[in-house]
């Protein structure tokens, strides 16, 4: 099997995604901003590497000989620091745009993105992002920055990344177990939650036998 590239590998998301390649077999390139941060990354199968999501010389190198993209960014290393900062509004565009403009270079095609349940559609219609009531204010910078990255996606219209969003639920679960089932939807936020386990096996299952294109879905359980 071709190899997986992993953008963001060090975090909660990115390490469900490298444990579930690994398990189906999967070679690894995990990429991480920083390697000395996280030394427990590498292991058989894995191979850690330096790049930036956002820099097009990473994006059309790094991937060279691999089958997929998954891109699990975000510009902080937590949720605690998350809280105590703003984030750059353009962290996500700069990404998609890079990882649009560097993959055909590549000759990666296919490009499996980890979303954000703030930009799923509530009961009232409205985006999680805008109701005070569900989302806190204090994080809505950072909301907006990944629905920017989302809305840059959408208006490349029929690129040659054949890309897709896999957004969870506000429930998502570090701990829970890997049922190795879920279910997806489309822009509206679903009722139940869902573990990283999970999302990764949805995510790996798109590399495997693509079923959506050039879209966003939710994933739930």
């Amino acid at each position: 099997m071709g190899g997986i590239v992993i953008f963001g590998a060090g975090g909660r998301a990115g390490r469900a995604v490298t444990a579930e390649a690994l398990h189906r077999g999967h070679q690894v390139t995990a990429v991480v901003r920083d390697p000395a941060r996280h030394a427990g990354l590498a292991g058989d199968g894995i191979r850690v590497v330096q790049g930036d999501v956002r820099d097009p010389a990473a994006t059309s190198t790094i991937p060279h000989g691999h089958k997929a993209v998954v891109s699990a960014v975000t510009p902080f290393s937590g949720p605690e620091a998350l809280a105590r900062s703003r984030p750059d509004e353009r962290f996500f565009v700069d990404g998609v745009e890079a990882l649009l403009d560097g993959l055909p270079k590549a000759g990666v095609r296919r490009l499996v993105l980890i979303g954000l349940f703030a930009n799923l559609l509530g009961a009232d219609g409205r985006p999680v992002l805008d109701d005070p009531a569900a989302f806190p204010a204090q994080l809505r910078p950072f909301a907006l920055s990944h629905t920017a990255g989302l809305d840059r996606l959408r208006a490349a219209g029929e690129t040659e990344v054949d890309w897709l969003m896999l957004t969870p639920p506000a429930g998502l679960d570090p701990d829970g177990p890997r049922l190795g089932r879920y279910r997806t939807g489309g822009d509206a936020a679903p009722a139940t939650g869902l573990s990283y386990a999970d999302l990764a096996v949805a995510a790996l299952d798109e590399i495997e036998t693509p079923g959506h294109h050039r879209t966003r879905i939710s994933v739930f359980q």
